[in-house]
């Protein structure tokens, strides 16, 4: 039998409120929890793209996120739903991405994940780096969010 992502992400959040009802530091060992539920978290968002719902991909976004464009900072939850809505439409994601690293505040307040950026073909087209806020719900979201092309250093 396989999990789904929201059976998974309601265990993440049960395990990181009584995590976070714990006190306002964690050990070595709680920190990787909670970077295991912002793993899931960003593995669940970056499935809303490959599901096509766009619905989905706006619960994964705080109230005031700001997501840096190439053009502009879309700025608050509607601004980057209405920003991010091209993405959804059409039958075949235009990118997918998925966390390589993911890094916890001590506090286990926030919380950063990055990774690769990939074309339909799997192809590398960039990289994001997301900073997660653990809201008053217990839930991960995003708070700010950046892409950019693939580093091509010496």
């Amino acid at each position: 039998m396989t999990t789904g992502p929201r059976v998974v992400l309601a265990a993440a959040l049960l395990a990181g409120a009584a995590i976070a009802a714990a006190g306002s530091t964690f050990a070595a060992e709680d920190l990787a929890a909670l970077a295991a539920q912002v793993r899931e978290a960003e593995r669940a968002f970056a499935k809303t793209m490959a599901d096509r719902d766009h619905p989905a991909f706006g619960s994964f976004v705080s109230e005031e996120a700001l997501f840096f464009g190439r053009q502009e900072v879309l700025r608050g939850r509607t601004k980057v739903m209405e920003g991010w809505k091209k993405y959804y439409e059409g039958k075949e994601a235009p990118f997918s991405w998925e966390p390589d690293q993911v890094e916890v505040l001590e506090s286990g307040a926030l919380a950063l994940s990055s990774g690769p950026v990939r074309d339909p073909q799997g192809k590398p087209i960039g990289t994001f780096s997301s900073i997660w806020r653990r809201e008053a719900d217990g839930r991960w979201r995003v708070i700010f969010d950046k892409g950019c092309p693939p580093c091509r250093c010496p």
